[in-house]
This record gives C-alpha cells, sequence and structure tokens, in this order.
C-alpha cells in the first residue's frame, strides 16, 4: 500500500469529522450517531494498513496536519453534544432544569 493511501484513510476520516461537526450544528444526533460509527470502521482499516508502514517526512506533517483539524472538529462537536447530554442525565434523573 502506498503512504499516499495511508493519507486517503486521514483524509476520509478529517471529511467524516466535518460531517459529524455539521450534522451536531444541524442537531441531527443520529446522523452524529452514524457518521462517528463510520469513522470507527475508517480508523480499523487504517490501523490495519499502516501496520509496519512509516509515512516520508512531508506526508507525516500533512497527517499531523489532518488530525489537528480532526481533534479541532471533535472539540466542537463535544461542545455542541454537552448540553444536550446535560438534559439527557436531567431527563433520566428525573430532575428539572436548573438555571443559575
Amino acid at each position: 500500500m502506498e503512504d499516499k493511501a495511508l493519507l486517503g484513510y486521514y483524509e476520509a476520516i478529517e471529511q467524516a469529522s466535518e460531517d459529524m461537526l455539521q450534522a451536531a450544528r444541524d442537531g441531527d444526533w443520529d446522523r452524529v450517531v452514524k457518521l462517528e460509527g463510520a469513522c470507527a470502521v475508517l480508523i480499523s482499516q487504517l490501523k490495519h494498513a499502516a501496520a509496519n508502514r512509516d509515512l516520508q517526512p512531508e506526508e507525516a506533517r500533512r497527517k499531523t496536519k489532518i488530525m489537528q483539524r480532526i481533534l479541532l472538529n471533535d472539540a466542537q462537536i463535544r461542545n455542541l453534544a454537552e448540553p444536550w447530554l446535560e438534559d439527557l442525565d436531567r431527563l433520566l434523573a428525573g430532575s428539572p432544569k436548573m438555571v443559575h
């Protein structure tokens, strides 16, 4: 497998993370979960494809930039999800929403 193909996995994961972020912004949490599953499959495929393979320095830098964008998308998704998760916790606990 070529290193370029390895970067293709990272790019596909990045695109899925961007799609997840858009779905989260739209409040479409079912789609976020589906896309998260697709990311898990891509990550598994990447791990298999990357076994015993090293990227060239330029490709490693490109991978780092892709990973930084994925992490930024993930952080934004978590920020959007937190209020929803807090509401879910309150709903499951049966306690009313409190305003500070």
